[in-house]
């Protein structure tokens, strides 16, 4: 079975995501989607909606996911791919290049991003309708 994995946050899902998650399970058949935790969020300085157990249960219930399992660092990414068997990672091509230290390990796939949405722009819209 050829395994995928993919990482973000996934926070205030939109058809974006849905997108990455269809293309990446388009390359194997079990798509493991590992989401970074409320702290490892801290740490880089970014805000969720949505807390980790909340945007693990959204994510478990899409069809294209197989598995969700937790980021906590930076670092785990190659761990991961070991413990799991992975064969293909899987970013959006706004990390192209970031990753290829992987590839060593597995294939390393840049999806292009779907235009005109993200989570930012989201959150710009909620900002400016409170404004």
């Amino acid at each position: 079975m050829k395994k995928v994995i993919t990482y973000g946050t996934f926070d205030l899902l939109h058809w974006g995501h849905i997108n990455l998650l269809r293309r990446a399970k388009e390359l194997g058949e079990y798509l493991i989607v590992a989401i970074s935790t409320d702290e490892f969020n801290e740490l880089k300085n970014k805000e969720s909606f949505h807390s980790f157990e909340n945007r693990k249960m959204i994510l478990e219930a899409i069809r294209y996911v197989d598995e969700v399992i937790p980021e906590e660092n930076w670092e785990q990414k190659i761990t991961d791919v070991k413990k799991h068997s992975v064969d293909v990672f899987v970013m959006g091509d706004d990390w192209e290049g970031k990753f290829d230290f992987l590839k060593e390990h597995c294939e390393v796939v840049y999806l292009p991003r779907t235009a005109a949405i993200s989570t930012s722009k989201i959150k710009e819209g909620i900002r400016s309708i409170q404004d």
